[in-house]
């Protein structure tokens, strides 16, 4: 029986090969280069044998190879790979692109039609109710709950001052997730839940795990057959330890019962009534609860939108501030301007920082936005195209997917003066590079919805750690060996080492 399934397999797929290489599109994309792949199959069975480090390695030679962009093809599936800013600004400025691609399918058993993965009309009505989160006073109250997550984070250091080496990401994930679950849902962990918090961690990874075998494996790509293998199996497990999170998180607001006037107690208060202590603060989860009474949105999509949030609220940052934690440690003349312009904004003062106090920080802010040009977190976003488009100078049909290679978008040396070095001073002027070659935060109608709370986040997170703690260098960039998954990851620990930093 299941010799003849695969016979009946192999035939239509043979057969759908030939009607798709006779296509109008097919020809007309032959035009882009791309690695030779096998009759039938294509490039699906060249990552079958690579480790996730290899197959990263092999994207930047493909990318060497092919100076302006590649494609791959998988069965009946086209992906073209760009990074060269102007086609990536076709691609991203218009509307007609803003769909998500083929592998984001990989994601849907989890975020679902969340604000990541949602289009259409569900986009625009979700865009919608979670705009106002990030709305100036609402980043205010924030501001001042990452403030007192930050002095713990640093707090949580003091037990690895002169140790040898540390693991300084496993300490910014307790930050971001404890950071995330407060400002964004409402919700402080308690000693139970923080356990099932590290537990939600270690989920994360395993779902980058379980997502780059089954892309590289064309077989797992459709759904039924994913959910019989054994990976789809401890997908489906791992899955199920993250909903347990998350129903927790959303449970406990509900219990509350706030969520009905806050925002609008918040947006109105004066900034005398800011400072009242003891009285219970806005969260975004307030906001999709509210919809929910409002019959704009049902049960079924505040979980969408917090399993999202969640997640893009503490894997990317932690993993942003790792390598910036990194960077600033194999750089300590950056720390030390970072501290006097910090001491010089807030006048040798012991004052909680403000939001204007931190936009302030200009250098820090450099030295931010250039280690999220070395190291992305989101190192590739991807499209879906259904209309023609013009890449490398050429009208082109549809074709279909297209992935926008972030990480080596910012790398080009046509855009950025020794691009592998690390060089805030080129944030401090005005950029000599194209607008769409910088995107660490996407950019166009999809942007990042959090950025500004990423950006208050990192920056309370660096200057709290550097007050009390020197950085020293223990992994340096050279050591860093990247393997494909959700985020940008390492195949070992990134390590920095803390030293006591002297009082003045």
């Amino acid at each position: 029986m299941w010799t003849f399934v695969c016979v009946v397999l192999i035939i239509s797929l043979l057969l759908y090969n030939i009607l798709l290489s006779t296509s109008t599109k097919n020809k007309e994309l032959k035009g882009i280069p791309g690695p030779n792949g096998m009759f039938i199959f294509g490039n699906a069975l060249d990552y079958f044998f690579m480790t996730s480090e290899s197959a990263f390695s092999y994207f930047r030679y493909l990318t060497g190879k092919h100076k302006r962009m590649f494609q791959l093809n998988l069965l009946n599936k086209q992906i073209v790979l760009l990074y060269h800013p102007e086609d990536v600004e076709a691609l991203i400025n218009s509307t007609k692109h803003n769909d998500k691609g083929y592998l984001y399918a990989f994601l849907r058993p989890w975020l679902n039609d969340g604000l990541l993965l949602s289009s259409g009309t569900k986009w625009h009505q979700r865009r919608k109710i979670l705009t106002p989160a990030f709305h100036f006073k609402i980043l205010r109250h924030f501001n001042e709950v990452l403030i007192d997550k930050s002095a713990k984070f640093a707090e949580n250091l003091q037990s690895e001052v002169n140790q040898s080496k540390t693991n300084i990401y496993s300490f910014l994930t307790d930050f971001t997730i404890n950071s995330i679950c407060e400002t964004a849902m409402g919700t402080v962990l308690d000693q139970e839940s923080s356990s099932v918090s590290r537990c939600y961690k270690d989920a994360i990874h395993e779902l980058g795990t379980h997502l780059f075998n089954r892309a590289s494996s064309i077989w797992l790509h459709p759904e039924p057959l994913f959910n019989l293998s054994q990976v789809g199996r401890a997908h489906k497990s791992t899955l199920d330890l993250i909903t347990s999170f998350r129903d927790c998180v959303i449970k406990q607001r509900r219990q509350d019962g706030h969520f009905t006037d806050l925002y609008k107690t918040t947006m109105t208060e004066s900034d005398d009534d800011f400072f009242i202590n003891g009285k219970k603060r806005f969260a975004m989860l307030d906001l999709l609860l509210n919809a929910e009474q409002q019959g704009t949105i049902n049960s079924e999509g505040i979980n969408e939108e917090v399993d999202t949030f969640m997640f893009e609220g503490h894997d990317t940052t932690a993993t942003g501030l790792q390598f910036a934690f990194m960077l600033l440690a194999n750089h300590p003349d950056a720390q030390d301007r970072i501290l006097e312009e910090y001491s010089t904004i807030l006048n040798s003062s012991n004052r909680r920082p403000t939001l204007s106090d931190l936009s302030e920080l200009k250098y820090l802010e450099a030295c931010i936005k250039e280690s999220l040009r070395l190291y992305p977190p989101v190192y590739f976003i991807e499209r879906k195209s259904d209309f023609p488009l013009k890449l490398g100078g050429i009208e082109r049909p549809p074709p279909g997917s297209i992935t926008i290679l972030i990480f080596d978008l910012h790398r080009r040396a046509d855009q950025f003066i020794e691009p592998l070095e690390f060089r805030p001073e080129r944030f401090m002027k005005e950029p000599t590079w194209h607008p769409f070659s910088y995107l660490p935060f996407s950019a166009g109608a999809r942007n990042c919805i959090g950025q500004k709370f990423a950006m208050m986040e990192m920056k309370l997170a660096i200057t709290t750690v550097l007050s009390k703690y020197r950085l020293l260098p223990v992994t340096k960039p050279q050591d860093l060996v990247f393997k494909v998954d959700i985020v940008l990851r390492t195949k070992d620990p990134v390590y920095v080492k803390l030293e006591e930093r002297k009082k003045t």
